[in-house]
């Protein structure tokens, strides 16, 4: 079928899509993809409009470019232990509300105690608060969000802060990365039993929520995207994603990107490089030894050194100017390689793998649809092995 029917079939919101995007073939991944993943978007109270079609699109044309494949329903009968064993992860999309019956559920907790993965993007969290293992496996359940009247607006922009940079879910974040979104406020704070990988900064906005007259009071601590291991399989969960329009934003599809793959096993949910970790310790040896750093440090390295200072310390304010130099440095890098493969469809000289595949991940649609780009660097990650 082809792509641009199956991308319009998503876009018209049908309640049951077939195999909407596959990997066969594409980016020398051979016939077999990286992962199968099944889309599930039915909602039994509110339903994001703009979400649903415009998050199928944005996975299946993730599934294209990234060797995986991608099914998505709106059915619940879909949920039986035979159907589920196809996945590897299952992404609940914007559902709401009471969407699998008692069988279903069972279905889906065997899929999760067999070692399958899940993910859950915005209102997968405003979901099943009948079934207390659902509420466990994605972290915490929605309570509410900005948007009392007379007192906030419900979209607002904030501060993001990375806790965990060096995930696949937030690798090609900034430490600090500012947008618009609807915040979501959680019914409890998940982090003692997750994963946290990001949170938002309730100083960049005013958090109050509907569910009490004035404005529900902050969380504080306020985690906003995290992961973990539950019951034998994977979960992933952002609460990103409320409009159509975030899904063309390149660094929220890296992280779902990132997401799915750590719920579908390929990457881990934690960040773990223990040549990094030996590296942030001598970050930390180097500028308690004369309160300066003496040699530059890759990214990933003052990342984690940073969490091993106090916030207010001296070295803390040096590492944080490390790390802003080296984020410019490796934005300078990612213009390097698009002006070298859009000059000619091809890279004129030889960059590092990382950075090959970061270009990659972020590659603006302009030059993937009106250059050569897409094609130069796979070729170059190829020919690098």
């Amino acid at each position: 079928m082809l792509v641009r029917t199956l991308l319009s079939a998503a876009l018209a919101g049908l309640a049951l899509l077939g195999p909407i995007a596959s990997a066969s073939g594409h980016g020398g991944g051979g016939d077999e993809p990286r992962f199968r993943a099944l889309i599930f978007s039915k909602t039994a109270a509110f339903r994001h409009t703009e979400c649903i079609p415009a998050g199928t699109v944005a996975i299946a044309q993730m599934a294209l470019r990234h060797d995986f494949e991608v099914d998505a329903t709106e059915n619940a009968a879909e949920f039986t232990e035979q159907n589920l064993a196809r996945y590897d992860v299952v992404i609940f999309l914007c559902t709401t509300g009471d969407v699998l019956n008692a069988q279903q559920q069972t279905a889906f907790e065997h899929y999760i105690q067999a070692g399958g993965g899940y993910a859950g993007i915005h209102s997968a969290s405003d979901t099943e608060y009948d079934w207390p293992w659902y509420g466990r496996l994605v972290g915490a359940y929605f309570r509410d969000h900005p948007g009392v009247p007379g007192v906030n607006q419900q979209f607002q922009t904030a501060t993001i802060r990375v806790e965990d940079p060096d995930t696949a879910a937030t690798r090609d974040l900034p430490r600090r990365w500012t947008r618009e979104e609807e915040w979501y406020n959680f019914r409890t704070n998940p982090r003692n039993l997750v994963h946290v990988l990001m949170n938002v900064d309730e100083r960049t906005y005013d958090p109050r929520g509907y569910s009490q007259p004035g404005g529900s009071p902050p969380m504080g601590d306020h985690p906003i995207a995290w992961c973990h291991r539950y019951d034998g399989g994977r979960s992933f969960y952002t609460a990103l994603g409320h409009k159509g329009s975030y899904f063309k934003e390149p660094l929220l599809l890296s992280h779902i990107l990132g997401g799915l793959e750590i719920a579908a096993g390929l990457e881990p949910c934690r960040g773990e490089n223990p040549r990094l970790d030996q590296l942030a310790r001598q970050v930390v040896r180097d500028c308690n030894r004369d309160g300066d750093l003496d040699r530059d440090y890759p990214l990933g390295a003052l990342r984690r050194a940073l969490r091993l200072v106090d916030e207010d310390s001296r070295c803390a304010r040096r590492i944080e100017r490390a790390i802003e130099r080296a984020q410019r440095e490796r934005e300078r890098e990612l213009l390097r390689i698009y002006r070298d493969c859009s000059r000619d469809g091809d890279l004129d000289r030889d960059y590092p793998r990382g950075q090959l595949r970061r270009a990659l991940r972020l590659l603006p649609d302009e030059l993937r649809e009106y250059t050569d780009c897409e094609s130069a660097i796979e070729e170059a990650l190829d020919d690098r092995g």
